[in-house]
C-alpha cells in the first residue's frame, strides 16, 4: 500500500503559477504510476494528467496541455505538477493517485488517493 499526501494548493489570480506536490509514503514509489485529477463543485472527477513508473512516459488532458508539466522525483518519493497560465476554469479541488496498472485517464481504476489539495483561480 502507499499513503499520499497533497500540498501546494492556494488562491492565484488568472495567469499565475503553482507547483502541487504529491509525498508517498509506504511501499516502493517508483512501483506505481502517479496522476493527477481534479473535480469542481458539482462536476465529476476529472484527468490532469499521468506519469509512468520512471518517469519517462507523461500524458495531458487537452484542457491543460502546454501549461502544466507533470513530474516525479522516485528519489524523493515525490510528484509534482506545475500549473502555468492558470485560468478560473482550472478552480477544483486536485487530487492524486497512484496503481500499479491503472488504465491512465480512467479514475475509478486507482486504488490510493490522497486528500486533495483546493487550488481557486481568480479572474
Amino acid at each position: 500500500q502507499v499513503q499520499l499526501v497533497e500540498s501546494g494548493g492556494g488562491l492565484v489570480q488568472a495567469g499565475g503559477s503553482l507547483r502541487l506536490s504529491c509525498a508517498a509514503s509506504g511501499r516502493t514509489f517508483s512501483s506505481y504510476v502517479m496522476g493527477w485529477f481534479r473535480q469542481a463543485p458539482g462536476k465529476e472527477r476529472e484527468f490532469v494528467a499521468v506519469i509512468s513508473k520512471r518517469g519517462v512516459g507523461t500524458y495531458y488532458a487537452d484542457s491543460v496541455k502546454g501549461r502544466f508539466t507533470i513530474s516525479r522525483d522516485n528519489a524523493k518519493n515525490t510528484m509534482y505538477l506545475q500549473m502555468n497560465s492558470l485560468k478560473p476554469d482550472d478552480t477544483a479541488v486536485y487530487y492524486c493517485a497512484a496503481d500499479d496498472r491503472p488504465l491512465y485517464s480512467n479514475y475509478a481504476s486507482y486504488n490510493y488517493w490522497g486528500q486533495g489539495t483546493q487550488v481557486t483561480v481568480s479572474s
